[in-house]
């Protein structure tokens, strides 16, 4: 299958790309700059010059390909505001990128966070939340479930709020950066909320895996661990960097403060069990000790 990816140089989509070649399948991969293109080539795919809000771009990327994943999303999340605007430009392309698929039956795989659900870990049975700082990125992937209806075999594989990859990534990732910069490694209140994790290699295999065999209008939890407890994230950052491990105020993290202070851990056995998907590598504390001091 010839697949067009957005995002394919990060974290998560230089393991995507890595993982389809690896399995036989071609990739065309949206490239920002000369250097992603370089790397893109140098993986064994094909760079296509472009930017997410370039929407002619992608319409012409999804025109040359057997499939979609999409990927890509401006993480800043140093305001309200900026956040506001990352979210609308991936609306904006999912739209486009869904319109262009309607009636071919091909697959569009796009990625979105579990749900958080009170008192118990999420499942992919769970809605999406629509309110909060990210709400408008669950919005716009149920707009793309929605499109089985119109031909169009998509599927979401929903991330947890770390995806790590030699010690770094997601939101420990931020949290690591903050302690960094502070000179504290901070968690928010008692420390006591779950997040979930998955390596990223491990996430990887989950789009490879649904882009391949998902039905249309289903989602997918590429779970690792169904949740550390926050402060055993920041003791490990702490201990790495040699640094004081204290709760801080929530607000101490900016626009993101609200959802780093929730519970949210989350399940996998749906997905474990339908698509034979199974994490092979590292847990996220045992990642974070490849943490650089």
């Amino acid at each position: 299958m010839r697949v067009f990816v957005t995002g394919g140089t990060g974290l998560i989509g230089s393991a995507v790309v890595a993982e389809l070649l690896d399995h036989g399948h071609t990739v065309l991969a949206l490239t920002r700059s000369d250097t992603s293109a370089q790397a893109v080539e140098a993986a064994g795919a094909e760079p296509l010059r472009g930017a997410l809000a370039d929407l002619d771009t992608l319409r012409a990327g999804t025109a040359q390909a057997d499939g979609v994943i999409h990927l890509a999303f401006n993480h800043d999340f140093s305001s309200a505001d900026a956040l506001t605007k990352s979210v609308a430009e991936e609306s904006a392309a999912l739209e486009a990128l869904g319109e262009a698929l309607v009636g071919s039956g091909r697959p569009l795989v796009t990625c979105s966070g579990t749900p958080y659900v009170p008192g118990r870990a999420s499942t992919e049975a769970d809605p999406l939340m629509t309110e909060g700082p990210l709400g408008g990125r669950a919005t716009a992937v149920t707009s793309i479930l929605d499109l089985a209806s119109r031909g169009v075999r998509s599927s979401a594989v929903r991330l947890p709020r770390t995806v790590h990859h030699h010690g770094s990534g997601g939101f420990a990732g931020l949290l690591t950066d903050i302690a960094r910069r502070t000179g504290l490694s901070g968690y928010p209140g008692d420390g006591t909320q779950r997040w979930p994790a998955v390596h990223a290699l491990d996430a990887a295999a989950l789009f490879r895996l649904a882009l391949e065999h998902a039905e249309a209008g289903t989602a997918w939890h590429a779970v690792g661990d169904e949740g550390d407890q926050v402060r055993d994230i920041a003791a490990v950052i702490g201990r790495r960097l040699g640094l004081p491990v204290e709760s801080v105020p929530a607000e101490s993290f900016g626009p993101l403060g609200q959802i780093f202070a929730s519970d949210q851990p989350s399940s996998s056995a749906y997905t474990r069990q339908t698509l034979g998907w199974e994490p092979k590598h590292l847990s996220l504390l045992e990642d974070l000790e490849n943490i650089q001091p």
